[in-house]
């Protein structure tokens, strides 16, 4: 009768495997070797993939700290963390310290007994808990700047936040993988150059033997290439992906501990515990690089000085490996060590494996600078002999077995695994395809030269002036709104992009375009927006804003298209969109103003609006008919100087005079303004006037009549509907 199998105390360990121990059948002699394209993996897998799939996802707390520790830069944040925390602690010890007094309340302060406590207490202690509050604060502002400065960019953009840790991740997942294939497929070369060799003819007789017989209790049809390192000191073994590096020492071991050694890395190298290592190693590249340097100077040169001086430069790299990677790590590492020490017990092995814990803590040594901090974390020796005793003693037969112990490692993946990655990455294409089509149709720099002018051909000047970067703050939209839906306003048409230049985040853009009867072409910058629409498409926008008037309007009565501009003031200039605007000025009595056509093109820095009053054909008979009528007032005066009139007597002394227009001026009338004009008389156009009358001379009297000529000088203004005339003073 069997006995029933032996149950492990409660206060087992919990990560010493519990598997029941049994000898694998040996493979049968027609068991045809392993084929693949790469040499020397491990059986057991149906393919180099799942083998490398196998490793790459077995640990991923241990990848899960390395892309932690390297690519949130946690060595920098604790740097910049540990830099302000002296920084705010220094100052908080100061300034509390100093000024702790004059925080106290008078009252308080006053108080008897309490107010002599208070104060002692501050002054001893303020200083310190300034400090000790500073530091902390330093410490977490430090550390959080550093977590937080690559995102601040995108911290309103869920979308791009989330792009940006995916992208993080692909990456840093890309790298591992390459890194695995580097360190699998070079392995050969990179071996030889860090001191490995073939084994000689004596070794190989010594070694393989052993190493067969290893593997065939375990079940392994093949092995991994043997290597040898020439080390007289120390009995080591190394299991790398596709090789098993043995120091030279081993051959003076006895056989039952030389077999007990190559049965544990030959779990190593079944398990592809290698694989598993170095894609942590290539999540963590950089920190990996890093952390080599100050490594290879502590084991090149082994001494107290030269630890504290790479501590002092490296403190970062150092702490972040030991309290961040290496916890995260250690438990796969563990787990890989108990499980390689059960070799020895499938292969009948167990008394050599247990001398060789007693002797020493672990046969193995660190692979690279990132091994010796990170994979070196060997579980206690006491712990691996006690569970390497429970598995020995197991009374049963069909406790731990090979099958249980190296697993199924299974095919790349099940039928629904590969539908559902199929659908999911039908579903990402077409995703990206219609983001894409998205992004081509709505958001290129041609997308935004078409909406502009489109906007401008829908007399929509607040969709118009979205596409532009400098939509001016202090703009009257609704005042531009009203000249593009007035009558007269001509949008620029027949737009045409003839050719567009990218250069990053700005592009330049020739349109040739037609406004009124002319057929234009412009060149147009855009610059693309940094905020996003819908947290994933980024827009672009006309460089620049609305085209100012070169000029403010300083009269009343100035249109465009039938919109009455507002007087200039010491305000904002008016600003115009693209597009024919008809103007019209103020008319009045004296003159009028004809409508112009006003072109503003695209991209323009100032336009320009002329209009230029002309005198009404009328209000030169009107400014000649209110001339006559004062002339006619001026005439019926009887003295030789009438006041105020153009003409005059400069004979002797008269008696009676009277005067007679012979002929009436020819004016000129020039504008000076809207409502006002020049009068002047040309020489050629002079009036005439007769005076006549009876004058005195030697105490006689003798009639007179003379004839002299005048001209009319003086300002026409426009009073209503009528035109009033304003002699010049003499």
């Amino acid at each position: 009768m069997t006995e029933p199998p032996t149950v492990p105390p409660e206060n087992t360990p919990p990560t010493v495997p519990q598997l029941d121990v049994r000898a694998a059948q040996p493979p049968s002699a027609d068991t045809p070797p392993p084929t693949g394209g790469f040499a020397d993996r491990p059986p057991g897998y149906p393919s180099a993939l799942v083998w490398l799939r196998a490793g790459i996802l077995r640990d991923w707390r241990g990848v899960l700290g390395a892309f932690l520790a390297t690519w949130f830069y946690l060595p920098v944040a604790l740097l910049l963390a540990v830099w302000g925390g002296l920084t705010f602690g220094i100052v908080g010890l100061f300034a509390v310290g100093t000024g702790a007094d004059d925080q106290v309340p008078q009252v308080l302060r006053d108080a008897p007994l309490i107010g002599s406590l208070v104060e002692a207490f501050l002054t001893r202690s303020g200083g310190l808990l300034g400090g000790v509050a500073g530091f902390a604060i330093g410490f977490l502002v430090g550390f959080l700047a550093v977590l937080a400065l690559p995102w601040m960019g995108v911290a309103d953009e869920p979308f791009a936040l989330l792009t940006g840790l995916i992208g993080t991740v692909v990456a840093a997942a890309l790298i591992g993988v390459l890194y695995t294939l580097y360190r699998v497929l070079l392995e050969p070369r990179l071996l030889v150059v860090s001191g490995a060799r073939q084994p000689s003819r004596r070794e190989y007789a010594r070694l393989r033997p052993i190493l067969d017989d290893c593997a065939r209790r375990l079940g392994l049809p093949s092995v991994p290439r043997l290597l040898m390192e020439d080390d007289p000191v120390l009995s080591n073994a190394r299991t790398y992906a596709r090789h098993v590096v043995v120091t030279t020492a081993v051959l003076t071991e006895p056989d039952d501990e030389v077999a007990a050694l190559l049965s544990h890395e030959l779990v190593h190298w079944r398990t592809g515990d290698e694989i598993t290592s170095a894609f942590v190693r290539g999540v963590g590249l950089p920190l990996t690089l890093t952390h080599a340097l100050p490594t290879w100077l502590m084991r090149t040169f082994p001494h107290p000085g030269t630890n504290f001086v790479v501590f002092v430069f490296f403190w970062p790299v150092l702490l972040t490996m030991r309290y961040v990677v290496l916890p995260l790590h250690a438990r796969d590492v563990r787990a890989a060590e108990y499980r390689a020490d059960l070799g020895a017990v499938l292969t009948g092995h167990v008394d050599g494996l247990r001398r060789i814990l007693e002797r020493r803590l672990s046969f193995e040594t660190g692979r690279s600078g990132w091994d010796e901090a990170v994979c070196a974390t060997h579980p206690p020796h006491e712990l691996r002999l006690d569970a390497l005793e429970r598995a020995s003693l197991a009374g049963a037969p069909d406790l731990v077995t090979v099958d249980r112990l190296f697993n199924s490692a299974g095919p790349v993946g099940t039928r629904r695994t590969w539908l559902l990655v199929g659908a999911l990455t039908v579903a990402a294409c077409l995703g990206t395809s219609g983001l894409g089509v998205v992004q081509w149709a709505f958001f290129r720099p041609e997308a935004a030269i078409d909406g502009y002018f489109s906007a401008l051909a829908d007399r929509d000047s607040d969709a118009a002036l979205g596409y532009l970067t400098d939509q001016g703050s202090d703009t009257d939209t609704k005042l531009l709104a009203q000249l593009l839906r007035g009558k007269g306003y001509q949008p620029p048409t027949d737009v045409e992009i003839s050719s567009l230049e990218r250069d990053g985040d700005s592009a330049t853009a020739t349109v040739a375009y037609r406004l009124g009867d002319t057929r234009e072409t412009t060149t147009l910058t855009l610059r693309r927006e940094d905020e996003t629409t819908a947290g994933l498409f980024h827009g672009w926008r006309l460089s620049g804003g609305p085209t100012p008037l070169n000029a403010a309007i300083a009269d009343p009565g100035v249109r465009l298209n039938g919109v009455e501009l507002p007087v200039a003031t010491e305000g904002a200039p008016l600003v115009l969109l693209p597009g024919g605007y008809t103007a019209t000025g103020p008319s009045s009595a004296l003159s009028e103003t004809p409508s112009t056509t006003m072109l503003v093109g695209p991209g323009e820095t100032a336009a320009v609006l002329q209009l230029a009053p002309v005198l009404k054909p009328a209000a030169t008979e009107a400014v000649e008919a209110q001339v006559r009528a004062w002339l006619d007032e001026c005439v019926k005066q009887t003295v030789a100087a009438p006041p105020g009139c153009p003409f005059r007597y400069y004979g002797g002394s008269t008696q009676k005079i009277t005067w007679k227009i012979l002929e009436y001026p020819k004016l000129a009338v020039e504008l000076t303004g809207p409502a006002s004009a020049q009068v002047s008389t040309p020489t050629e156009t002079q009036g005439r006037v007769e005076a006549s009358g009876t004058t005195t001379y030697f105490g006689g009297s003798s009639p007179f009549k003379d004839d002299n000529a005048f001209t009319v000088t003086g300002v026409a203004t426009a009073d209503g509907d009528n035109v009033t005339f304003r002699p010049a003073a003499d």
